[in-house]
């Protein structure tokens, strides 16, 4: 239901048309965040202990921001700045922090609405996070998962998506009463390229039209800038120009510039802009976590000759130099819809024309697809979850849940499948 559920907005259809011209300017340097606090062998790990918290103090959102950063799978929407985000729209926060002695070990940004008075939600995006060197996992995350239990019955929707490679969580919650989700809160699964190969190499991988294209760029006048909050009008403008395609309406502007700026100022967003002849016609979004750079927002302004240069393509192009230059794993393209992920996964296909062609347009860039872990749901009493499930699967029941989610995500008024952050 957070609306970092549901990733790039721009991104599903932005290579339609299908750009990199000159490097971008350089990013204000970012000093990197030192490692996780190693944890010491023992030979009788130290008791979990867990507390709740709605209020922490900056010593303790610190060690909590220096984990997530720094663990594999997960995503900014664990930081404590997602927080300051989501309260724009509505959400209040609540976190979980599981310590062996004095050393944090794992914990969780947990999101709690209430919706018309009446039902209060709870969410957990992409947690929760355990430190990837704890001496025994199966009990730090038991005991989390207690106290994540105990917040979850206060609720009367609780939604978790677990981060990636953490199939574990899943299993433990569906043991203990939850069930998987189809809410759609966040994508069943990805499509990311790897960006620890030499970039030559890299690029030998896209498609033949592709690495063409990245060697006629700067001819047809086509540039790439790293663009500021200045950009941000421009962003929505372009947004704005992708939704009436995809028919979703871009978020409000004081939401984008708080995103920005709570992301920026810590490294963990980029903004670029695709330029042909000093004309912005694209522009995206990045933002970085645990070494994965994933798309977030984008637009597209495709009218008229400048349409056919492939300008979203060239922009990516620069993305994944910009993230390769800096040492990053992974480029995160967004989410696939559950069938391309089982044509492509289950059953081995590369390609089909049935496949949506702004998904389509991804594969270009020769990345690998992959699956998140089950997510997972708890409804209560039972008869909303009665009610729910009605409407998780009747056509009428579904326009109400979309306007739901459309609410939860802090924006009214938007067309059906709208998508963002």
């Amino acid at each position: 239901m957070d609306a970092a559920s549901s990733v790039n907005a721009g991104w599903r259809e932005a290579d339609r048309s299908m750009s990199s011209g000159r490097p971008v300017a350089r990013a204000q340097a970012v000093e990197p965040v030192p490692p996780p606090t190693p944890l010491a062998a023992k030979s009788a790990p130290s008791p979990v202990r867990v507390s709740r918290e709605s209020a922490p103090n900056q010593a303790t959102l610190a060690a909590w921001n220096e984990l997530v950063l720094h663990a594999e799978g997960t995503d900014v929407t664990q930081l404590s700045v997602w927080a300051t985000i989501r309260a724009l729209a509505g959400y209040t926060p609540t976190y979980l922090f599981a310590y062996q002695g004095e050393t944090l070990v794992a914990g969780a940004l947990l999101l709690r609405r209430r919706l018309l008075g009446l039902l209060t939600i709870g969410y957990l995006p992409y947690g929760p996070v355990i430190h990837p060197e704890v001496p025994d996992r199966p009990a730090v995350l038991a005991a989390i998962v207690q106290e994540l239990n105990i917040f979850a019955r206060q609720q009367r929707l609780m939604f978790v998506q677990p981060p990636e490679h953490a199939g574990d969580v899943s299993e433990v919650l569906l043991a203990g009463g939850y069930r998987p989700s189809k809410a759609g809160v966040a994508p069943a699964g990805s499509y990311r390229l790897d960006l620890t190969p030499p970039l030559e190499e890299i690029r030998a991988g896209f498609s033949k039209r592709l690495k063409s294209w990245t060697n006629r760029w700067e001819s047809k006048g086509v540039r790439v800038r790293l663009g500021d909050e200045r950009d941000l009008p421009l962003l929505l403008s372009l947004m704005a120009r992708t939704g009436e395609r995809q028919g979703f309406r871009p978020p409000p502007l004081a939401y984008v510039q708080t995103f920005y700026r709570e992301l920026g100022q810590l490294g963990n967003a980029a903004l670029f802009v695709g330029e042909v002849n000093g004309v912005a016609v694209s522009a995206d979004v990045v933002t970085v976590c645990g070494g994965m750079v994933r798309g977030r927002l984008g637009g597209f302004n495709g009218d008229g000759e400048t349409g056919k240069l492939s300008v979203p393509a060239a922009v990516r192009w620069e993305i994944i130099k910009w993230a390769k230059e800096r040492g990053y794993r992974y480029l995160d393209f967004g989410g696939l819809p559950e069938r391309m992920l089982t044509d492509m996964i289950d059953r081995g296909i590369h390609t089909s024309d049935e496949w949506p062609s702004a998904q389509r347009s991804k594969l270009q860039f020769n990345g690998t697809p992959f699956r998140y872990p089950t997510p997972v749901e708890l409804v209560r009493p039972a008869v909303l979850r009665l009610a729910y499930d009605w409407g998780t699967s009747h056509p009428s029941g579904m326009r109400v849940v979309q306007t739901v989610k459309d609410v939860l995500r802090g924006v009214r008024g938007r067309t059906s499948g709208a998508k963002y952050l």
